[in-house]
């Protein structure tokens, strides 16, 4: 099964998953697992942050912590929880 992300049409199969707390910022990556725990996903969830979810890295900081955007929303995540979730890059998004 190929992956592409709608807006760039770019095929992602080839590429492998990362830990989010790897991505750079102003990356749009597409969430592809969590590693975590069931409470991580549950929490997760109640975010609205789910797999097949395409997100931006807003800012990340030296530890992994991250603060991503979905749709609009922002959620900060610590370290801990941006290595337990496996992405993989769409495109760089830029600010207008």
């Amino acid at each position: 099964m190929q992956n592409v992300c709608p807006h760039t049409k770019i095929q992602t199969s080839m590429e492998p998953s990362f830990p989010l707390a790897l991505a750079g910022e102003g990356e749009k990556v597409k969430i592809v697992l969590f590693r975590g725990g069931g409470t991580m996903q549950e929490r997760l969830l109640s975010m609205g942050v789910q797999v097949e979810d395409e997100i931006v890295v807003i800012q990340r900081q030296h530890n992994g912590a991250v603060l991503i955007e979905k749709a609009g929303s922002r959620y900060a995540l610590g370290g801990g929880m941006a290595h337990k979730i496996n992405v993989i890059r769409c495109s760089t998004w830029n600010r207008v």
